[in-house]
């Protein structure tokens, strides 16, 4: 063997060696999403945890702004750019929603996803005025959805007020001619990504995203003359992830700042809760003014030492380091990667938000950027940071403030009085409402467009088989007319074709006489009861 051989020889040997233990300690032991999802279930049992349990469905008598929205505007936007036009309508300055394309990202349906169809993720990003007798709806960081044509689903991360956390929902069967459902997902399944229970989003510069050149020249290639998908615009500007990135880090905080309520204070700490709140409102009055060693400050610093955890409080990691799937920017361990990455066809990945089993299917990404590996706190905050207070300040609306004013004469000291004021069971430990703390601030109750769930139907859960029709033939014109708008609504008076059999659903057909006369054409048409007709 000549000596260039040799040398060859010992350096394949070498990339061989160094590729596999590579491989081996990074990937071979990588837990898989379904033992991720079986750890999540086990978890401390700290205040926050019982009071903010993590079910899948929400708390009794609370639901996501998602749904609030849904059962106001009396159905399911269909196709997805009317979601756009809902959310335009909405916004007081008639912006519509951000909106980013993701062709090959790292979603559970990211097998979905390609050039010709990329995944659309959205963000609300407005805060309505409020009325003399109502608050605005505040969705900035509250918000979001990612909707992936080829899986027919969206998924949805939106705020629940009166529960204090965010709510994972799919939307299934999303498609021309098909029965959507809106279900809440399996909270652990999300939660293997969204550590923290918190929306999640990539660091500068984006790479996956629209907002890169490069990017956004391969899915106009890949779809031609098209100029917008789905109503969502093909080339956008770096400013447009950049700011999804904020919006998604001002969410994160939100559930910090939770924490920082209730396990800050601790489960008798109602006057360090009332402290908390007076210093939030001091600093949302007064940012620039704001004294960060005042007397107030040190006393709410002096409630802490009895209650606040020794191993202090994590602020989730909502950041996933930027990924370029163009492999331009790939390090040598990227190299290394996609060099021993088996090459042989791993199929199209999950079907849907729970197809765990074909989703594990695909190869690894690295564990620096897969979404799946355990994260480090983005922070700790100890009994001598006071970013809780900024944290609780986030929740009041510009508009909050210039109501507490005007209800106030422009003086923010009786403000601060009235705090003082409030009964004892007023910072029981329990979630942090802005409307409710709105609602004792101004001293009437305040109307708010998504906390009441009286007229709203049940949550479903996924999971749930859908309805076989088998007895009753009948339905399946029912099925293919009504089903979509009628069975699941998150509107009560909309949801009367729900029921999980034949029998009950044809049941509750045959009570509703408004059907009846919605489809009887021949006596209501040119009547004054037309415009019921379907």
């Amino acid at each position: 063997m000549t000596l260039k051989k040799l040398i060859l020889y010992v350096v394949s040997l070498v990339v061989v060696v160094v590729g596999y233990l590579f491989w081996s300690i990074n990937y071979v032991n990588a837990p898989s999403i379904s033992e991720l999802t079986l750890s999540i279930e086990k978890k401390e049992q700290t205040l926050f945890n019982q009071v903010i349990p993590d079910t899948d469905l929400p708390p009794d008598g609370t639901r996501s702004l998602f749904d609030h929205l849904i059962a106001q505007n009396d159905g399911l936007p269909y196709p997805f750019s009317e979601f756009l036009t809902l959310l335009k309508d909405a916004n007081p300055e008639g912006e519509t929603p951000l909106t980013v394309l993701i062709p090959h990202g790292r979603s559970l349906l990211k097998g979905q996803a390609n050039e010709v169809l990329p995944r659309i993720v959205l963000a609300s990003d407005f805060q309505q005025a409020n009325t003399p007798v109502g608050l605005g709806m505040a969705t900035q960081g509250q918000l979001f959805m990612g909707f992936v044509e080829a899986a027919n689903e969206i998924e949805v991360v939106s705020y629940n007020e009166a529960a204090g956390r965010f709510e994972y929902q799919l939307v299934q069967n999303y498609c021309e001619g098909c029965v959507p459902r809106i279900v809440y997902a399996r909270r652990a399944i999300c939660l293997t990504c969204h550590q923290g229970g918190t929306p999640i989003f990539s660091q500068r510069p984006w790479n996956e995203t629209n907002g890169q050149l490069k990017i956004s020249s391969k899915i106009q290639e890949a779809m031609g003359v098209e100029t917008h998908y789905s109503g969502v615009p093909i080339q956008q500007p770096l400013a447009a992830p950049e700011r999804f990135d904020e919006l998604t880090d001002i969410g994160n905080f939100l559930m910090a700042s939770q924490r920082v309520w209730l396990d800050g204070c601790g489960e008798m700490g109602n006057e360090c809760r009332r402290k908390l709140l007076y210093l939030a409102l001091s600093f949302a009055d007064q940012p620039g003014l704001f004294d960060v060693k005042g007397v107030e400050v040190q006393g709410l610093k002096k409630l802490w030492e009895n209650s606040f955890p020794k191993n202090g409080i994590m602020v989730p990691e909502s950041d996933l380091q930027n990924r370029d799937p163009t492999g331009e920017n790939n390090s040598f361990t990227d190299w290394l990667y996609a060099l021993f990455t088996p090459d042989i066809d791993f199929g199209d990945g999950a079907k849907d938000n729970e197809d765990l089993t074909s989703f594990e299917k695909l190869p690894p990404l690295p564990p620096l950027l897969d979404p799946l590996t355990l994260r480090a706190p983005k922070k700790i905050l100890y009994k001598t940071d006071i970013d809780g207070v900024f944290g609780l300040a986030r929740f009041f609306t510009d508009s909050d403030m210039d109501s507490l004013n005007e209800h106030y004469a422009y003086d923010m000291q009786a403000v601060l009085n009235k705090v003082k004021q409030l009964p004892d069971d007023a910072f029981n430990p329990k979630p942090f409402s802005r409307v409710k703390m709105m609602g004792l601030l101004l001293q009437s109750e305040q109307q708010y467009c998504c906390l009441n769930t009286e007229e709203m139907s049940p949550p479903r859960a996924s999971g749930i088989p859908e309805l076989a029709i088998e007895k009753f033939p009948e339905l399946h014109l029912f099925q293919e007319y009504c089903f979509a708008c009628h069975r699941g609504n998150p509107a009560k008076r909309l949801d009367f074709m729900s029921g999980d059999n034949e029998d009950v659903v044809l049941e509750r057909i045959q009570e509703n006489s408004d059907i009846r006369e919605a489809l009887d054409w021949e006596r209501y048409l040119n009547t004054d009861k037309a415009a019921i007709l379907m």
